[in-house]
């Protein structure tokens, strides 16, 4: 008995060792790669689930987790106790591939000189500057062209006196900055502080001035062409210019031609003396602003506020003033042009100008339509000229048909051809190309082993702020994770199915779930005729052109690979060949998808915007875009 077991338990490790063995051989000659990495395992879960033999999509397999198979189990052990894994995150973002902020480390040291920094990224400046008498630090061309950019600036120029900083050119086309500026030229007397070109075509800035310039003395602030061409991003002032004496700052060009950006500016210029802020192009042209003034200017006394040519010819767009210039002595507030958005945006003025002080002024000139004013002070101090009356259907066609006559967008957030017809869909056709480049930072997914060890979910984002080191929840990590947490849980429209995956295998799921196991993925090749003029060449109706249904896949920030996916019922998918207009060759092959039931869209949806008619009137049909991806029942 005892020596048939033995022999019982010998076999499986004689079997075990035979196996590993041949591997090793197969691997060294080069015959095949490591079966047992996430890829490998991946490749085997779709041979499973995937009824039909056509070519794996390559766009798709390459985002699987790089990591080998001993990266693999090391790190699903760790997932296990998330204080572990925490601990070795620079380690698991590497090798994952992930999105992750460095941790920038205090910083003690100071700076006895004037400082030039040039080419210069991720550090902390603590107490830098702080004590000046005079002098000049310039920051140029810092943090440029990176990923995920991380710095901070605390006490910096604090009780300085005539000293200046310069920023030019700081942090531009970064990826996801994060900059903050903590009690920065605070009790500072004199000197300037100077933003140019600061934070151009980012995408998806996180900005933080907390008790910026307070209690200065006659100091001056420029923000000139502030985050300009940025992308969904958020600039917070909190206390800024608080109990300040003879303040000046100034906004020019301050997040213009910018899409869907939110600024705050909370106890801004709070009990100050003699302040004199500007903000002149504020939020022009950009899509979806959204401005949030609360406590500003409270308690004042004289001073002068402008907005001019503030949001002016942007897409929609909200503003909001809380007790913006209560109690405030003298107060003067202009607003020029003001709110003149292309597509109705809504403002609201709440406790603006109130309190005991009579002696204030404000001028509303020019300004837009669809606005409340609540508990606005005495109508004797305000003067509205040419306020804005919702204007009608007939002067709003005309002036799209003006608009078109002089050769310009009828407005620029509505990029040319990013919608058109299904009617368009043909050989022969010369049509522009939206912008379909990817602007996500690039990730990988997650093995399917470590992503079901990791908590998803609003009510656990205490455990994610740890793990991926995002416990200041004004940092750009949490707003990434509690944003995308938030668009997970919401609950799908009527019709819709919908769910986030963080791995191939969890797409491949629900993409079976909704379709069936005879299945193809398929995206656009690549992003050769991007804002550009193409012509379509060879068309192939996928399905025989029938209505029918797909899921599509969109990206969500995230730190690993994150898409959320949804069933899209009644849409025509297409591929065509694109060619170069002039020289008719291939340059790319596109996917397009048609949606034949527009009836559940808003009216102001941008399609109907660019294309005119509203919604259940028209199809609607666009490209898929880089990194997007929709799928099918296969043919």
């Amino acid at each position: 008995m005892h020596k048939l077991k033995n022999n019982f338990l010998f076999t499986p490790i004689l079997i075990l060792i035979f196996i590993f063995s041949s591997i090793n051989v197969l691997v060294f000659a080069g015959a095949t790669e490591d079966p047992f990495t996430p890829k490998a395992s991946l490749i085997r879960y779709w041979n499973k689930q995937i009824s039909n033999g056509l070519p794996k999509p390559s766009f798709l397999i390459e985002k699987a987790s790089p990591l080998t198979a001993v990266q693999s189990a090391a790190f699903s052990q760790l997932a296990g106790n998330q204080k572990a894994l925490a601990g070795k995150l620079p380690e698991f973002c590497s090798a994952a591939n992930l999105l992750c902020f460095p941790d920038v480390g205090p910083s003690l040291e100071k700076h006895s000189g004037d400082v030039n920094f040039k080419e210069y990224a991720e550090k902390n400046f603590t107490n830098c500057g702080s004590g000046h008498l005079g002098g000049f630090d310039s920051f140029k061309n810092y943090s440029d062209d990176g990923n995920s950019a991380l710095n901070s600036f605390r006490r910096y120029s604090r009780d300085s006196v005539g000293h200046g900083d310069k920023f030019a050119t700081y942090a531009r086309n970064t990826n996801v900055p994060d900059q903050s500026f903590n009690t920065y030229g605070t009790k500072a007397t004199g000197g300037n502080g100077d933003f140019n070109g600061y934070a151009q075509d980012v995408n998806v800035p996180n900005m933080r001035f907390t008790s910026y310039s307070d209690n200065v003395n006659g100091r001056e602030q420029t923000f000139a062409s502030y985050s300009q061409d940025a992308n969904a991003g958020d600039q917070r002032f909190t206390s800024y210019g608080k109990n300040g004496n003879g303040a000046v700052n100034g906004f020019k060009s301050y997040g213009n031609n910018s899409n869907v950006i939110g600024s705050s500016f909370s106890g801004y210029g709070e009990n100050g003396n003699g302040a004199n802020d500007s903000f002149t192009s504020y939020g022009e042209n950009g899509n979806v602003p959204q401005n949030n003034f609360k406590s500003y200017d409270d308690n004042g006394n004289a001073a002068v506020n402008s907005f001019a040519n503030y949001r002016d010819q942007s897409n929609v767009g909200d503003d909001t003033f809380k007790s913006y210039a209560k109690s405030s002595n003298g107060a003067i507030e202009k607003f020029n042009n003001y709110g003149n958005s292309f597509n109705e945006g809504t403002d609201t003025f709440t406790g603006y100008g109130g309190g005991t002080v009579s002696n204030q002024k404000f001028g509303f000139k020019g300004y837009g339509v669809n606005n409340t004013f609540k508990d606005y002070a005495d109508k004797k101090r305000a003067s509205f000229a040419k306020y804005a009356t919702r204007a009608t259907a007939a002067e709003m066609a005309a002036m799209k048909t003006k608009a078109a006559a002089s050769g310009k967008p009828v407005n620029k957030w509505i990029e040319p051809g990013k919608f058109f017809r299904e009617s368009l869909l043909q050989t022969g056709t010369i049509m522009p190309m939206p912008d379909i480049r990817d602007k996500m930072p690039k990730r990988s997914f997650l093995p399917r082993v470590i992503l079901s060890k990791l908590p998803f979910s609003s009510s656990k984002i205490a455990d994610l702020q740890k793990i991926f080191h995002a416990e200041d929840s004004n940092s750009s990590m949490y707003r990434f994770i509690a944003d995308s947490l938030s668009e997970c849980e919401r609950k799908p429209s009527v019709g819709e199915s919908k769910r986030c995956v963080g791995s191939v295998e969890d797409m491949i799921d629900f993409a079976t779930f909704v379709l069936g196991r005879d299945v193809v993925v398929r995206t656009t090749e690549n992003t050769n005729g991007s804002g550009k003029t193409v012509k379509v060449g060879s068309v192939k109706k996928i399905n025989g052109g029938k209505i029918t249904k797909s899921v599509s896949c969109h990206q969500s920030l995230f730190p690993y690979l994150l898409y959320y996916c949804h069933s899209v019922p009644k849409v025509r998918v297409y591929e065509a060949d694109l060619l170069g207009p002039s020289t008719g060759s291939k340059i790319n092959h596109g996917v397009a998808i048609c949606h034949i039931d527009t009836s559940a869209w808003s009216p102001t949806h941008g399609a109907f915007l660019s294309l005119g008619s509203g919604p259940g009137k028209i199809e609607v049909c666009h490209w898929i875009f880089e990194n997007d991806m929709t799928w099918a029942v296969a043919d």
